[in-house]
């Protein structure tokens, strides 16, 4: 007797469906305007083919770095790091510390609606201005690292009081209830009951504008505000492009290893 195996049938695949007519239009939309806006500029690669033989002997110096200026302990490279480090870390503890106050002053949850309103459009405006724009402020008043640190920490009380602000806006009511009917004043509420749930998130943005910092002290430096910034202008003006180079190669270092240690640490405080 024969047996018959029956074979199950491959069952067929669905159809894709057919890009969305949205998605399509977005596609030729930013293409376009990408298309106007090199025109506009007149953009073109023209001149970096021109001097590509320039370009070239300038990467020849640069793939050399002057190694004795990251092993030479008296380098100015290391005092201008250190440098560097310290106006990141003084802005960011100083602004950081007064964007909590004005969180607490520009959150619907934690302040009268007048102080809320004000406040948020005073923070809007710090966040208009980019730091380059206050260091070179500063910078025609004062000397040395002072003008990067208070255009820093103008700069993170902007950034870390919006997220410390929504993050207050998002705390749970439950306690804020209960001290209202406990007949808590503000102070008490914001002490009691907001600050000890936001306090991982802030924690979380203060590391997080200190990586910017770090980064923003370095450009901040070419513009006569202190730090490695000013030794990269030096070292570029002088076309000493080993020293640049070596100069570059810490400051990749150092930077991605604060980005390291920062994602660690935020991953454990949230």
């Amino acid at each position: 007797m024969t047996q018959v195996t029956l074979e199950r049938p491959t069952p067929a695949r669905p159809a894709q469906p057919p890009p969305s007519p949205l998605l399509v239009g977005g596609v030729l939309g930013a293409v376009a305007i990408t298309v106007v806006a090199g025109w506009a500029i007149d953009f073109s690669l023209a001149p970096v083919i021109k001097q590509w033989p320039i370009l070239t002997s300038i990467l020849e110096e640069v793939v050399r770095p002057e190694w004795s200026e990251i092993t030479d302990p008296s380098s100015r490279l290391w005092t201008a790091l250190v440098e560097t480090a310290a106006i990141a870390v003084i802005a960011t503890f100083v602004g950081s510390l007064i964007a909590l106050g004005v969180a607490l002053l520009g959150s619907k949850v934690s302040a009268p609606p007048a102080v809320y309103r004000v406040t948020k459009s005073v923070m809007s405006v710090i966040r208009s201005l980019p730091d380059m724009a206050y260091a070179l402020v500063f910078v025609a008043v004062v000397t040395g690292p002072l003008p990067g640190i208070l255009a820093l920490t103008i700069f993170n009380i902007g950034i870390v009081a919006k997220l410390t602000a929504e993050s207050i806006d998002a705390v749970d009511p439950g306690p804020l209830e209960a001290l209202d009917a406990a007949g808590a004043t503000r102070w008490q509420r914001a002490r009691a009951a907001i600050v000890p749930q936001i306090l991982p998130h802030y924690a979380s943005y203060v590391l997080y504008v200190f990586e910017l910092n770090i980064r923003a002290s370095v450009v901040l430096g070419a513009v006569g505000a202190g730090g490695v910034g000013q030794l990269i202008m030096l070292y570029f003006n002088r076309a000493d492009y080993p020293r640049l180079a070596a100069v570059v190669i810490v400051i990749f270092a150092v930077v991605i290893a604060i980005d390291l240690l920062s994602q660690f640490l935020r991953r454990r405080l949230v």
